[in-house]
């Protein structure tokens, strides 16, 4: 077809599990739409199996990721901003449509994700130094108390907040050492494709992220009940399920956040509050001279 009578070229995007791009097992797509209710793309609905798959995935990248020295994280972390940076145009394009935000506000929002991956950047080797210590023992040992990653994280993201609210849970994860399997804002999940795409461009191993587009009440209560899975953050958590969760989360004696009242503001200064769930602390002892 010639000029205006070319067709569009209907997309149809697919997970990102294990560092690969796979279709979801069921076959199953959802339409996406911009917050008028037009056509954007076509997007993967994963199943339980692709959640498992994406377990499998972050529970085999957990020994190289959490092996890696602090600092090492915070330059992929800091390569992760980098190529944002140069896909800037295109998220602010999908952060506006999917949200309704003006260009000026979307623009904003973008900005904030990039920063927010700097920062968390810069604490992944100021961890341990903040939270762990050399503590006073009677006798001759040093005791030493150290933060470790607790391994595998299941992240319902935020609803709303399409890709500042995503980097502001995802990021700290990241930050521990710990890998992650997220299951993303089911009705805006294009900012969470493309941040797909980054990270398989960026010097973020294979499996360490686990992006799945679909239902957060469909795949939530498999994540919440999985042996392998360490900890879930159920901060999308649709309403009314959340208490579910948590109690199936409990089965497996998972580390849980719970979801906020309401939608918090990712804008504000996150402190600590985002790592410290998803750490453990390990103590030392040595005995003196030896």
């Amino acid at each position: 077809m010639i000029g205006n009578d070319r067709l569009a070229v209907r997309k149809t995007y697919k997970l990102y599990v294990g560092g690969a791009f796979p279709r979801s097992e069921s076959g199953r797509t959802y339409e996406v739409t911009d917050a008028k209710g037009h056509f954007l793309a076509n997007a993967s609905w994963a199943s339980r199996k692709d959640a498992r798959d994406a377990v499998v995935a972050a529970r085999g990248a957990f020994p190289k990721w959490s092996g890696a020295t602090a600092y090492n994280r915070g330059q992929v972390l800091y390569r992760v901003a980098e190529v944002m940076e140069g896909r800037h145009v295109q998220f602010c394009e999908e952060v506006a449509a999917g949200e309704g935000l003006s260009s000026s506000k979307a623009r904003a929002a973008v900005d904030a994700a990039i920063d927010r991956w700097v920062w968390y950047a810069g604490w992944t080797d100021k961890l341990a130094s903040v939270l762990g210590g050399a503590n006073p023992v009677a006798g001759p040992y040093f005791d030493f108390s150290l933060p470790e990653p607790t391994g595998v994280v299941a992240v319902l993201a935020p609803q709303q907040s399409s890709l500042l609210g995503l980097v502001s849970v995802l990021a700290p994860v990241l930050a521990t050492g710990c890998t992650a399997v997220v299951v993303t804002s089911k009705e805006r999940p294009l900012p969470a494709v493309t941040l797909g795409e980054v990270l398989a461009t960026s010097d973020v191993p294979g499996g360490v992220v686990n992006l799945l587009t679909g239902d957060a009440e469909e795949l939530g209560p498999w994540l919440a009940e999985h042996a392998d899975v360490d900890a879930i953050d159920l901060t999308g958590a649709p309403a009314g399920r959340a208490m579910e969760f948590e109690r199936e989360a409990a089965g497996t004696i998972k580390r849980v956040v719970r979801p906020p009242v309401t939608e918090p503001d990712w804008t504000a200064d996150p402190g600590l509050s985002r790592m410290t769930p998803f750490l453990e602390t390990k103590t030392v002892w040595h005995p003196m001279g030896v």
